[in-house]
């Protein structure tokens, strides 16, 4: 009997280890934490009672990954839509917003911009299938030359000129831009603005979701469909080696690039120096507060938002990300935050809420009190939130990699989405593949990148059952 080892339990481990217990495959995952689920944990991390996001909050990839499409979790996990995807403050009086729907967004938007945007977004509603399928599939293949690709590509080159050069008031420029800078990587660069189109798009078609219970509650979905396919966990076992691994078949490593180094004795020099030049972005300083109350934001409509990005104008977001990028820390950071517990009344006691906020910091950056910044940015567009704070958990981009080793400096993202790294993720022929006989990289480091979609794993398993004589190429992407 085919047997395999997958070595890390976030949500590709997870996807891979699903796979192949669905082929008929022997699956053993070890995870070198306690607990099951990498970056898509929940914990209380500030007061008892109060349930926070360890990484990962909002997940419109878990509603349109063909991944989670096919396993279908929608039994088990209830997934809640804000009536507003997102929201952008500008200043105290000017808010963008995005709906779940494209033309509310647009209508909302300044006059000058209106009917560009429907144009734009309308386009690609049509055709939101073909774009998932394009972003979340390794980008250099066959079925990528399209017409949906070719609308994609022209709409992510012009979108990329000047301050997002297709729109032109501050509101249509910073919905687009706060999406952007999800990816973490140069603004306003084509890879940020592609991932930014994606996400905007997700954001007015399925929305931008809250999962009731947390982010626990997927992997716990996820483990429930694993043990009744009889897949074993071995927890508390932090993997040096692979031929550490008790014999099998196939090993599937969610591990970031230097990690696979490590763990993978004789890999070819040239595959090597491949991993070697593997490049991780900025950090995250991640901060969870347990509230006395909302958010009491300026622009009520704020807090109809599951999701709000804080960085003001389009050129205030720049640079912030710019300094962020050239090693330091931004006086006025772009905060990416969520408040879940508007819209899951089980993340904190009656009357109390959950907040959850980051800001892209220097790589490796460790001091606790760069978390006031989060906080004045935070009180900038909400005036008085700061008296509500009961109590904050901090993480700093050390800590981050302390709790998760895969966010190497605190990179979330698995390693910076620019144009090199989306192309070769980690090598551009069947990226999971690796010259290790049976062995297969399926983190977020490996095609097609960040975001809890486990398509990583998905199709790294789909690799390997190729590779085995039991999937066609076509359903996997293979060059």
């Amino acid at each position: 009997m085919t047997t395999a080892a997958v070595v890390g339990s976030g949500p590709n481990g997870l996807a891979a280890a699903l796979t192949l217990a669905e082929a008929g495959v022997d699956v053993t995952v070890y995870e070198r934490s306690s607990r099951i689920g990498g970056g898509a944990t929940s914990s209380e991390l500030t007061l008892p009672g109060f349930l926070h996001d360890d990484c990962s909050a909002i997940h419109p990839q878990a509603l349109v990954s063909p991944f989670f499409r096919h396993v279908d979790i929608s039994h088990s996990v209830r997934f809640v839509r804000p009536p507003v995807s997102y929201a952008h403050p500008i200043d105290s009086t000017r808010s963008a917003l995005a709906f779940p729907d494209v033309t509310a967004t647009a209508e909302r938007l300044p006059s000058r911009d209106r009917r560009r945007w429907a144009s734009l977004f309308g386009s690609l509603a049509d055709r939101a299938d073909a774009v998932t399928d394009l972003t979340m599939h390794p980008l250099v293949r066959p079925q990528s030359l399209n017409s949906t690709s070719l609308l994609f590509g022209a709409a992510a080159l012009w979108n990329s000129g000047g301050v997002v050069g297709g729109f032109r008031s501050d509101e249509a420029r910073a919905l687009l831009l706060g999406s952007a800078a999800h990816l973490a990587t140069r603004l306003p660069s084509v890879p940020a603005i592609a991932g930014g189109l994606a996400l905007t798009l997700q954001s007015q078609t399925v929305g931008w979701p809250v999962p009731v219970g947390g982010s626990q509650s997927i992997v716990n979905a996820l483990v429930d469909r694993l043990v009744a396919r009889g897949v074993s966990f071995v927890t508390d076992c932090d993997v040096r080696d692979v031929r550490d691994l008790s014999p099998a078949s196939l090993r599937f490593l969610d591990v970031s690039p230097g990690a696979l180094l490590r763990l993978v004795p004789g890999l070819p020099t040239s595959y090597r120096r491949l991993l070697r030049r593997f490049r991780h972005g900025v950090g995250i300083l991640k901060v969870d507060y347990a509230l006395d109350g909302p958010v009491p934001w300026s622009d009520p409509a704020v807090r109809e938002a599951g999701t709000i990005h804080l960085g003001g104008t389009p050129n205030e977001m720049i640079l912030a990300e710019r300094s962020a990028r050239a090693g330091r820390m931004p006086d006025r950071p772009f905060v990416i935050a969520a408040q879940p517990s508007l819209f899951d009344s089980s993340r904190a006691p009656v009357g109390k809420h959950t907040f959850w906020a980051y800001a892209h910091v220097p790589a490796g950056a460790h001091h606790m009190s760069d978390a006031d910044l989060i906080d004045d940015q935070i009180e900038r567009f909400a005036p008085g939130f700061k008296d509500l704070i009961l109590q904050r958990s901090v993480r700093t981009p050390h800590q981050m990699q302390q709790h998760n080793p895969n966010y190497v400096g605190g990179d979330f993202t698995g390693g910076t989405p620019n144009v090199r790294q989306l192309l070769r993720r980690p090598v551009l022929r069947a990226p999971w593949r690796t010259p290790h006989r049976g062995t297969y990289i399926c983190s977020s480091s490996a095609s097609p990148g960040p975001g809890v979609h486990g398509m990583a794993g998905y199709l790294a398993a789909r690799q390997a059952l190729h590779d085995l004589g039991w999937s066609p190429t076509s359903e996997i992407g293979e060059q």
